[in-house]
């Protein structure tokens, strides 16, 4: 069996993993189940996006101004990163199934919240508690990589994946749809029976997924930055998943502006369907991770940089207007939605065979990072494009997809050790300079010290 991981990092793996290692004897992950957890991300992640076209009404419902209005985006996003940086790690000290309906749970309340406020600030605080359940999308992957065996694991996240995509996409058209039937509450009772179906099922379907550490919260939290300040190539699929949402976040701030002014001058509900085609990119994104289960890692993150870089003189077309920037623009969103969906696929499938202990922790190292591309990308983008429009920010997007090129040159010109980092802040023990990679080298959940081979990961 090849492995995502080290394809990635260029070193030579052999194609049987030890009866030891941790995938060994461990069931195949239906495809229904992979489906369920595709589901859960998407609809969970959707949570904080329902409001975003929904604001002009929500302002004249609740009585305020639409910027006041505004801050119901702006407090959602604002829990949800907090949550990243915070809550994700707790997915490697707790029972994973029992967290993930847990939070399920607590958003199906917090929704329902929101539905019922009687004024702004009653939804502000509902909005704010969402957005801090919905990082149970981010729980969700490195949960599927665990459940995954090793040959089905990088398949597994791209579904899971593909289903957080679509649910960022989906959740405008939805949202407009369910507003135009009744009113912005129905949207808000809808996501909170969604959310309490989903927490049932998943308790009821799903096995139990033990945590991969002991330690305290505090020393949890220090071994995140342990592992971003040792490990390389972690660092650097930090830089690139900054650099993908980056550019994600440009052209969906900045499309949103071509739309509706001149040439085109598209209403919301024909500007929201352009997210469909974004939808298209992400679903095909899915195979990346079959090609990195199948030891193509490499060539998945090479291709996805070169596909970035390439959308963007094609989504430059579009501001010429008529049915051939409407055809450039529908193309360039497919690319760039399949570049930056098959590149996150590769990074989580890299970093995921690589620290198999801390998979929740190093998701949030990457997410955090691509959280914090997207910001600078959407400043940088309102900013910019009352002066340089269209044409402008689409050279920002290239400028931005080929600093991720060069960064990847460099993890294929130099890459990173191939030797598993050490995480000493997970147990409070030791350090990495004290330490030697050897005397820690053990199969994880193996219950004793064996022959660690490095395509299975170690702790």
């Amino acid at each position: 069996m090849n492995d995502p991981q080290f394809g990635a990092s260029g070193v030579a793996r052999p194609r049987t993993a030890p009866a030891n290692g941790p995938g060994a004897g461990r069931p195949t992950l239906s495809r229904a189940t992979v489906l369920l957890l595709a589901v859960v991300c998407g609809a969970a992640v959707a949570n904080i996006y329902y409001a975003q076209p929904l604001l002009p009404v929500i302002s004249k419902a609740l009585g305020v101004s639409q910027g006041v209005g505004g801050l119901v985006v702006t407090v959602s996003q604002i829990g949800y990163a907090l949550s990243l940086a915070l809550l994700v790690p707790l997915g490697d000290v707790l029972e994973r199934r029992r967290l993930v309906t847990v939070l399920l749970g607590l958003s199906a309340v917090a929704v329902l919240g929101a539905a019922a406020s009687p004024s702004l600030g009653f939804l502000l605080v509902a909005i704010a508690v969402v957005g801090v359940t919905s990082a149970v999308a981010q729980i969700v992957v490195p949960m599927a990589a665990s459940l995954a065996p090793d040959h089905q694991r990088g398949s597994a996240v791209g579904t899971v994946m593909s289903g957080l995509l679509i649910g960022i996409m989906i959740a405008r058209t939805v949202a407009g749809v369910l507003a135009q039937i009744g009113n912005w509450r129905l949207v808000f009772v809808f996501a909170a029976v969604l959310m309490a179906a989903l927490a049932v099922v998943l308790r009821v379907v799903l096995r139990r997924v033990p945590p991969s550490e002991n330690t305290t919260y505090p020393q949890l939290l220090g071994s995140v930055l342990a592992l971003v300040r040792t490990e390389s190539l972690l660092r650097r699929r930090m830089a690139l998943a900054a650099v993908g949402m980056g550019c994600f976040t440009v052209l969906w701030t900045a499309s949103s502006f071509l739309l509706a002014g001149p040439p085109y001058g598209f209403g919301p509900a024909v500007i929201g369907l352009f997210g469909l085609a974004g939808v298209v990119g992400a679903a095909a994104a899915a195979k990346a991770g079959r090609l990195a289960d199948r030891g193509h890692g490499r060539r998945v993150t090479t291709g996805g940089l070169v596909l970035l870089a390439v959308s963007w003189p094609v989504l430059a077309v579009a501001g010429v207007g008529g049915p051939t920037g409407v055809i450039a623009l529908t193309v360039g969103i497919i690319a760039l939605n399949l570049a930056q969906q098959a590149l996150l696929i590769s990074h989580q499938s890299a970093i995921y065979r690589r620290v198999p202990h801390a998979r929740s922790r190093v998701t949030t190292a990457l997410m955090v990072s691509a959280f914090a591309g997207a910001t600078v990308a959407s400043a940088l983008t309102a900013a910019l494009y009352p002066s340089v429009g269209w044409p402008g920010v689409c050279g920002l997007g290239l400028v931005i997809a080929l600093a991720g090129a060069g960064v990847w040159i460099l993890e294929l010109v130099h890459p990173s050790p191939a030797e598993p980092p050490v995480v000493p802040a997970a147990t409070g023990a030791a350090t990495p300079a004290a330490t030697p990679a050897a005397a820690v080298r053990q199969p994880v959940g193996a219950g004793g010290v064996g022959s660690c081979r490095e395509e299975v990961g170690c702790a």
